[in-house]
């Protein structure tokens, strides 16, 4: 036995060097941290029921009821045409850069048909209990919409003449995030994580991201959504903090993403600042106001 100073509490506790432990606190300090480790998981036999997941279902609830009121006023369910998106939130360069910002937000719950709907919330359906559990209500949410955000940006500075419009940036970034808070061990003492979920993720990105290379699908917004979510996931505190803790360290977080995004925004408001004016000039030309564009 011997001395040894808690790196939590400060205090001096007797140590049995046999102990196979790596803990640097004492077991007062270990026991409260896995108890409010424990709180904020869900336990039990409904722990995988959906009611665990309220944030993942309401956000295949929202990307749903969006593309069921598109259809009821009269958009193809198979194929919508970008001007339909578009009119119905989707990203455009000439709008989004020209102020229309919240189209950032509303561009994630638009989808370019049943078959882009169905697999982007399938994805979600299996990445986004994952890392509801892993990460609790709060981080998760403002990892997807971040991610989501980050990703529409990527794309409208990308391809600012196109209508953009899905989930996957978001659904990257949680890919991202895990594969962060998995590598980096944050994850729950409680939850046995091994090196598959981290090669399983790894495959979903891959694969993916070649998908994503077919014509008319912007891998901008799925790097963008995936760069962001990593980002996060390697700032985030580890589940085994105390709360106080997670909580300062989270409202840092929190801070430098949002400076990050809006520094995102307008340096691509920048950088692009050609596409609105050009828009401009175009839509003079075809309704007749030929002086007006040469002007």
């Amino acid at each position: 036995m011997s001395l040894q100073r808690c790196a939590t509490c400060g205090k001096e506790f007797d140590r049995d060097f046999g102990d196979s432990s790596l803990s640097l606190s004492c077991p007062a300090c270990d026991q409260q941290r896995a108890q409010t480790t424990r709180a904020s998981l869900p336990s039990g036999p409904d722990a995988l029921s959906p009611a665990a997941f309220p944030v993942t279902i309401t956000l295949i609830a929202g990307s749903v009821l969006v593309f069921a009121v598109m259809v009821l006023r009269g958009v193809s369910p198979v194929a919508p045409t970008p001007q339909q998106a578009i009119e119905f939130g989707a990203d455009f360069g000439p709008l989004t850069l020209g102020g229309q910002w919240w189209r950032l937000v509303t561009s994630m719950f638009v989808h370019f048909g049943f078959i882009h709907l169905g697999l982007n919330m399938w994805c979600l359906w299996n990445l986004g209990r994952a890392a509801e559990r892993l990460l609790g209500r709060f981080s998760y949410l403002f990892v997807y919409l971040a991610s989501g955000i980050f990703g529409s940006i990527a794309s409208v500075y990308w391809h600012p003449r196109a209508a953009g419009a899905g989930a996957s940036g978001a659904i990257f970034g949680l890919a991202g995030v895990l594969v962060s808070f998995v590598y980096l061990k944050k994850t729950p003492a409680n939850l046995q994580i091994n090196s598959k979920m981290l090669g399983s993720l790894g495959t979903f990105i891959l694969y993916n991201l070649a998908f994503g290379a077919l014509p008319s699908i912007s891998n901008a917004a799925h790097v963008g959504g995936l760069v962001m979510g990593m980002a996060i996931g390697a700032l985030l505190p580890s589940a085994s903090a105390f709360e106080s803790s997670r909580r300062h360290r989270l409202s840092i977080v929190v801070a430098i993403t949002v400076i990050a995004l809006i520094a995102s925004a307008v340096a691509a408001k920048r950088l692009r600042a050609g596409v609105s004016e050009l828009t401009s000039i175009q839509h003079l030309i075809t309704t007749g106001k030929t002086d007006e564009a040469l002007a």
